[in-house]
């Protein structure tokens, strides 16, 4: 019997640690309940301040979920991010990656598994939220976004995913004294994301700094979209442009602190 390739032997890799975290997340009901829980707040709260605006603002009228568009987009990117550095946290807390780094797992392998647990995560986290908006709010997301949603939504997973890269790689290497970046560094570019108000709104030397954020691109695009009724090509090719570099720069920072854990034996280390 011949041997099974590199590529079939990586593919049942990346199949057992995403079935791993899979059976983690969904046999547990409160982590399935957590998942929905924020977006769901978030929805909530948008969605009453859409309904009071609605009456004070002929803008908002026009483009009815402006801000319910807004958050559940937001929470893309941010679930993204949360969900990569949350399966890393999670087999830091077993003290599991000692294990799994002995063993012939790649550490590319285990990014494209923790990639797709990530997407499974957004996927309920946001998708559940956004089912609830119907009801609630009449307002439906792929409605109101078209076939736009799609490339939004691809975007802004990856770009999470990148920022997650970065994060992961520096919590193993300074340890979970570190953790707290896995909740609190996405925000540090929410106020110039563009995320409820256009780029033009930020300081003139600001907005350089914005548009080098695929999530700037995109939240300027969703608002074309539901203002104009029009897909902006331009700020979408932009959005990509800038995402090439984020992940390029994410997996560079991930791979050289994650090899700099690995010569110091931290790997061994971040359970304690």
């Amino acid at each position: 019997m011949s041997e099974p390739s590199p590529l079939l032997l990586s593919a049942r890799r990346i199949r057992a640690i995403f079935r791993r975290h899979a059976y983690l997340l969904l046999a547990s009901w409160p982590r399935v309940l957590e998942l929905v829980y924020w977006p769901a707040v978030q929805m909530l709260l948008w969605g009453f301040l859409t309904l009071f605006l609605e009456r004070e603002s002929g803008l908002v009228a026009r483009a009815g979920g402006l801000f319910l568009s807004a958050v559940l987009l937001w929470d893309t990117l941010f679930r993204g991010q949360l969900g990569v550095a949350i399966c890393f946290l999670e087999e830091m807390y077993a003290r599991h990656l000692g294990h799994l780094f002995v063993s012939p797992l790649r550490p590319w392998e285990l990014v494209a598994a923790v990639f797709a647990i990530s997407l499974l995560r957004v996927l309920i986290g946001v998708g559940g939220a956004a089912l609830l908006a119907v009801p609630i709010f009449g307002f439906s997301l792929p409605h109101a976004l078209g076939w736009a949603l799609l490339p939004f939504f691809a975007v802004l997973l990856a770009f999470g995913w990148a920022i997650g890269l970065v994060i992961v790689g520096l919590v193993l290497r300074l340890g979970l004294a570190a953790e707290s970046l896995a909740w609190g560094a996405i925000f540090l570019i929410q106020p110039i994301s563009g995320v409820y108000y256009p780029v033009a709104v930020l300081p003139q030397p600001i907005q350089p700094i914005a548009w080098c954020l695929p999530s700037a691109a995109v939240f300027e695009g969703m608002r074309a979209v539901l203002i104009e009724g029009r897909f902006d090509p331009e700020l979408f090719f932009w959005a990509l442009g800038a995402l090439a570099v984020w992940i390029l720069a994410g997996a560079a920072a991930f791979l050289a602190l994650f090899r700099a854990a690995r010569r110091r034996g931290l790997l061994l280390q971040v359970g304690e």
